[in-house]
């Protein structure tokens, strides 16, 4: 084997897209048992391998040189072979740092609360101290010497800066989060080293808000460049992250499109999917398929809260998944569940039109009129207008607003 990654579970690693875009190819994922993990590193077959958990810190006992970073971290996810020595880095540092530079969140003379007590938090200790910070506590469910309890930061008033370094809001699992950020008077930032989905249930309500707040994607991205960079013992300009992130981005992003009834997200989301080559969900349509009942139907039989249950169901099942345009029904926003979840993967789109240009129609069980539609749109506006990320008026030509859509996924890739 040339190059890898060695792990326990890896089926939702991105590493492999990673390396595939870099030069330390062809990279394989390899999970293994501890006596498989044993006879691996004793055999030295490899170049160079990237190290997941649970083997940070098991497999230091076979180095024969560790990098002086990585031996204060205490943690290695890096190994070099050169003519069987074994050196070890921690790349992820640099990938940390990436975080907090690309979101301007300033550590120095703040109070930082690191929520975990896995390995990556002695990376992130490390990095806080370097960057100056004021103070810097660790956060875990069991009290020791060296740690304080959720409770116990719940009721602090200091609390400046928070980095998850827990699995906690990761895929499958989208729906998790160990705070609720309100609490937080003093709170400036969020770093979610979580990279799937895009962003946490953490870095959703941090955003929401309206504090700064980033998920782990570009760490992981930046620590995959790294380690490339050990591996061939080169150096990539700048180019090659833009290249990569982007990569991954425009893969793993969904477009979700909220907004009233006849907006015109089905029609905008089936054409805009086709352009970006995504799949199209109508949640309307799915829930149709799931009952086999028009939507009409399901409000006459069994009323709205029946549709609501349903309509949450389907929302989270599609929310997990990748690379979608999501066509909403119009009360998706009715439930914060249901856009905390969107949220998760998805860059939100909030459709607009001018009622005037409308037909309205006996068909639509909640605006079969236009002062019913009117009525509405005072009802839901401020809500489409929090969860959203951008606001497109569709009261002109389909392929303007198709176009004004595209324009602002790419830009949100941001590079």
């Amino acid at each position: 084997m040339k190059y890898g990654l060695i792990g326990k579970s890896l089926s939702h690693s991105y590493s492999k897209l990673i390396h595939e875009q870099l030069d330390s190819k062809p990279y394989e994922l390899l999970s293994f048992s501890e006596d498989e993990l044993d006879s691996f590193l004793k055999t030295k077959d490899f170049l160079g391998i990237n190290v997941t958990i649970p083997y940070k810190e098991t497999v230091i006992k076979y180095l024969d040189e560790i990098d002086e970073i990585a031996k204060e971290i205490g943690s290695v996810n890096t190994i070099i072979n050169t003519n069987g020595l074994l050196k070890g880095y921690n790349t992820d540092y640099y990938g940390l740092k990436r975080l907090f530079i690309k979101s301007k969140i300033d550590v120095k003379n703040k109070n930082c609360f690191i929520l975990g007590s896995g390995g990556t938090k002695n990376t992130a200790y490390k990095l806080l101290k370097d960057l100056g910070a004021k103070s810097i506590h660790i956060v875990s469910r069991n009290k020791s010497n060296n740690t304080i309890t959720y409770d116990e930061l719940n009721k602090r008033d200091d609390v400046e800066i928070i980095i998850n370094t827990t699995p906690v809001g990761m895929y499958p699992n989208i729906e998790g989060s160990l705070l609720d950020l309100s609490l937080f008077t003093s709170l400036e930032g969020i770093v979610d080293v979580v990279y799937n989905p895009y962003q946490t249930r953490l870095v959703t309500q941090a955003k929401l808000l309206g504090i700064k707040a980033i998920g782990g994607l570009e760490m992981l991205v930046e620590q995959g460049i790294k380690a490339s960079e050990l591996f061939l013992s080169t150096q990539y300009d700048s180019t090659i992250f833009n290249k990569v992130y982007s990569s991954l981005y425009y893969s793993r992003r969904n477009i979700i499109l909220i907004g009233l009834p006849m907006s015109g997200k089905t029609t905008i989301g089936k054409e805009l999917s086709d352009k970006l080559n995504k799949k199209f969900i109508d949640l309307d349509e799915e829930i149709e398929k799931e009952t086999n009942m028009s939507i009409n139907d399901i409000f006459s039989k069994y009323g709205e809260s029946y549709f609501r249950k349903l309509e949450k169901d389907i929302t989270l099942k599609y929310s997990k998944e990748t690379n979608l345009v999501i066509s909403t029904g119009g009360g998706i926003i009715k439930d914060k569940e249901n856009m905390f979840n969107l949220m998760s993967n998805g860059l939100v789109i909030y459709l607009t039109r001018d009622y005037d240009k409308l037909i309205y129609s006996s068909s639509r069980p909640l605006t079969k009129t236009k002062d019913d539609y009117l009525k509405l749109k005072e009802e839901r506006d401020s809500l489409y207008k929090l969860y959203s990320d951008y606001q497109v008026d569709n009261s002109s030509s389909k392929e303007e607003c198709i176009n004004k859509i595209k324009e602002i996924f790419y830009e949100s890739i941001n590079y």
